[in-house]
């Protein structure tokens, strides 16, 4: 089983050296995310098209569509990459959100491996806004692998995260942290899948490079949620940019946040090829 994707590739004359992976909020879908998400203009005068297309022209967009779910607190039918009963407090009924999430894990991991047929994963970006970044973060713990160009994250908030610190504060040794995150967002079915023991995460995992953006005034998941995740991730080892702004709502804000979202992929695009040119 796979994802309905919706694609962007580089306009015709330029190379497709790396892919975004971007998944949309709860209740929306790719192409909405992906129309909006194009709208949103940078304040760079390098070129009169401000919009992320133009300013990252090599770059193959990938915009994973979730799948409808029943909500439990509205008793209705709505794309959600998990179910979940409150926004006010992303933990409250954690025992709804979990069999979705793992489910949508084992989803986007397959659309990793995808997009690996055409660009090594060094050149991969993973991420989303809110509940697809949540869905992103728990894929990258389950996959354990690492190596990807970065992580890029708009208002969210750490996936289960009580049982998430719990995890962490089990054991002082760094690798059995992490081991222990991959057991929380992998399903039982994968555990010992073919009666193979699950292998360790690499220890290129916590070499991948995240960045946060969050605004002060997001009435829909609020900035208190942002800065545990942050917090979090430093504690387990991961170097992380938190950006932080006065307005932007439940979105991406403008032009600032565009800004920031463009420099980091600029400069981690530069310092994988900086890597790769002194490997040769």
């Amino acid at each position: 089983m796979s994802l309905s994707l919706y694609t962007l590739d580089p306009p015709l004359g330029s190379p497709h050296t790396h892919t975004i992976i971007l998944l949309h909020g709860r209740d929306s879908d790719a192409v909405e995310f992906a129309s909006e998400f194009f709208e949103s203009e940078a304040t760079s005068s390098e070129t009169a098209n401000r919009t992320l297309p133009a300013l990252l022209p090599t770059v193959r967009w990938v915009f994973p569509q979730a799948k409808p779910l029943h909500s439990e607190r509205f008793d209705i039918v709505m794309p959600q990459w998990f179910d979940m009963w409150s926004l006010d407090d992303v933990q409250q009924r954690r025992e709804l959100q979990a069999p979705g999430l793992l489910s949508s894990v084992d989803l986007i991991i397959q659309t990793i491996k995808n997009e690996e047929l055409l660009v090594p994963r060094n050149r991969i970006f993973l991420g989303g806004i809110s509940q697809g970044f949540a869905t992103s973060l728990a894929a990258l713990f389950a996959d354990g692998k690492g190596g990807f160009a970065g992580l890029v994250g708009f208002c969210s908030w750490f996936p289960l995260a009580d049982d998430a610190t719990d995890a962490i504060r089990q054991h002082p040794d760094s690798t059995q942290r992490l081991t222990n995150l991959q057991r929380l967002y992998i399903s039982s079915n994968d555990n010992d899948k073919d009666g193979n023991i699950l292998p360790a995460p690499s220890s290129q995992l916590t070499s991948t490079r995240i960045l946060l953006e969050h605004s002060r005034d997001d009435t829909v998941i609020s900035i208190e949620n942002g800065t545990r995740m942050r917090d979090t991730l430093k504690e387990v080892g991961f170097p992380v940019e938190w950006c932080e702004y006065d307005d932007g709502g439940h979105w991406i804000n403008e032009p600032q946040g565009v800004d920031d979202f463009v420099g980091f992929v600029r400069k981690e695009i530069g310092r994988r090829l900086n890597l790769e040119s002194c490997m040769r």
